[in-house]
């Protein structure tokens, strides 16, 4: 398990990550989503050792993660912004990451690059964006490690080869009780693969949820009346959006179990209840927080 506890890390006088509190179960994925700028990629370079935190805890499997190596064998990371040795190709990367990993399985790496067709002695800069980032992911799936850091994780990644690596991701897991935590600002990508979520917002974790209890938590409804009526009839729930065109309202409202009793109470002449993507889910919840734009 993972453990931060009131994380602190500031550059220049200006707080990155301030309280940040956030607990992160084992054989999990673990979704992290936040806005540009909202410290997303700090936290996993603090977890990493890559930046020292100013103050706080910061634990994996109970004990301080700072330089310590022990540690640091069940942990990679893959970052944004990627780096390979110049003219390094993927079997020459795939060694190198052997001689931190004695776990590392170099024959995965072979067998999952031909079945996507990467060239093993082709320079991996040579290759385009979304093949450097594969060569990226192979290379960490096969460390073995416990816990594994994807940062941007599909950036680049065609939706084909997208749908490839997550069935990829699901199969690890299963295979070696992996931990994975990944960063996206697509949503829509972390839906269908994160087991739980962790939102981050004003540089602290806000919310952190089981996504299938977060979605069904939150109900998203149209309905109408035979009468007129106004957002007052509802005031006894918990709305975080509201709209009515013509004699129709869409509302978004949590507590989707109580709600669902209140509303049919009411003999609606139209009551019908959406599904919430997590990106409508995240917006919402934003925008509760004050964070939106018109």
């Amino acid at each position: 398990m993972i453990e931060i506890k009131n994380l602190k890390k500031s550059f220049d006088g200006n707080n990155v990550l301030d309280n940040l509190n956030c607990k992160i179960p084992d054989n999990v994925i673990y979704g992290l989503v936040g806005a540009n700028g909202s410290g997303k990629s700090t936290l996993l370079r603090c977890i990493n050792s890559i930046y020292k935190a100013d103050s706080g805890m910061l634990l994996v499997d109970g004990v301080s993660c700072y330089d310590n190596v022990e540690i640091k064998r069940e942990m990679v990371f893959i970052p944004d912004d990627l780096f390979f040795y110049p003219g390094y190709s993927l079997y020459d990367t795939a060694k190198y990451y052997q001689s931190f990993y004695e776990n590392f399985d170099l024959e995965f790496v072979f067998d999952t690059a031909r079945k996507l067709k990467l060239d093993f002695n082709k320079s991996i800069n040579d290759f385009s964006k979304g093949m450097r980032r594969q060569c990226a992911i192979i290379c960490a799936l096969a460390t073995n490690a416990k816990y594994i850091f994807l940062d941007e994780t599909f950036d680049g990644i065609d939706p084909v080869v997208r749908l490839f690596f997550k069935k990829l991701i699901a199969k690890q897991m299963a295979k070696k009780d992996t931990t994975i935590i990944m960063t996206s600002h697509n949503l829509r990508e972390l839906e269908d693969i994160c087991d739980n979520l962790g939102l981050i917002n004003s540089h602290k974790i806000i919310l952190e949820s089981d996504v299938n209890e977060l979605k069904t938590d939150m109900l998203k409804v149209q309905i109408s009346f035979k009468e007129d009526f106004d957002k007052d009839k509802f005031n006894k729930l918990n709305i975080l959006y509201y709209k009515k065109v013509g004699k129709v309202a869409t509302l978004i409202i949590s507590d989707a179990k109580n709600s669902k009793k209140f509303l049919e109470s009411l003999n609606p002449l139209i009551l019908d209840y959406l599904p919430l993507t997590l990106e409508e889910i995240f917006i919402y919840q934003m925008e509760v927080l004050g964070y939106a734009f018109e």
